[in-house]
This record gives C-alpha cells, structure tokens and sequence, in this order.
C-alpha cells in the first residue's frame, strides 16, 4: 500500500534538530522524499505498523507532529504531479 507520511519537527532547540533528522533518516530507510517533510513509502501493514512505532518513539508529541495517509494498494491515479522533481514509480524497476 501506498502510505503518505508527514511531519511537522520543532527545530527550536538542537534535541529538536536532531529529532528532526532521525525522523527524515527513518523515513528515508522507507520510502522516497518528495517534498522537505514528505515521504511516500510503499509497505505492508506490518512495515507501517512499525514505522508508526518508531517515528512515535523519536517524537515529543506535546512539539512534534505526524501525520499517515493510507493511498491503498490501488493509489495509480490517486496521486497527481505537477511540477519539477518528479518521483520514481516505487513499484517498478530500477535501471541506473
């Protein structure tokens, strides 16, 4: 399935700073950036139980915010670009 994950890291303190980049270091272990705080990540539902596990034991919830949409397995079409930096299809292959 296809999950959009967000989040929102108070940088105001250098704890902040560095929850900020452990946040973007997991997300980044699962899924593609496609805007500053934004990832696209495809995974089953035990991978996105525990990515929602992890990124909640990095946060401080009263600072920090996070946010999951669920795409579903069937999300051609749902996603629409326009714009530089298009992303690369999750699903396919990669030729380099």
């Amino acid at each position: 399935m296809l999950i959009l994950v967000t989040y929102d890291v108070s940088t105001e303190t250098k704890e902040g700073q560095r929850r900020l980049s452990k946040v973007a270091k997991k997300c980044e272990a699962n899924g593609q950036r496609v805007q500053n705080s934004v990832f696209e990540c495809i995974l089953d539902y035990s991978q996105y139980l525990t990515l929602v596990a992890d990124l909640k034991k990095i946060i401080k919830e009263d600072e920090d915010s996070l946010r999951f949409y669920n795409l579903g397995a069937k999300y051609d079409g749902k996603v629409v670009h326009i714009g530089i930096k298009a992303s690369i299809p999750l699903d396919g292959n990669l030729v380099i």
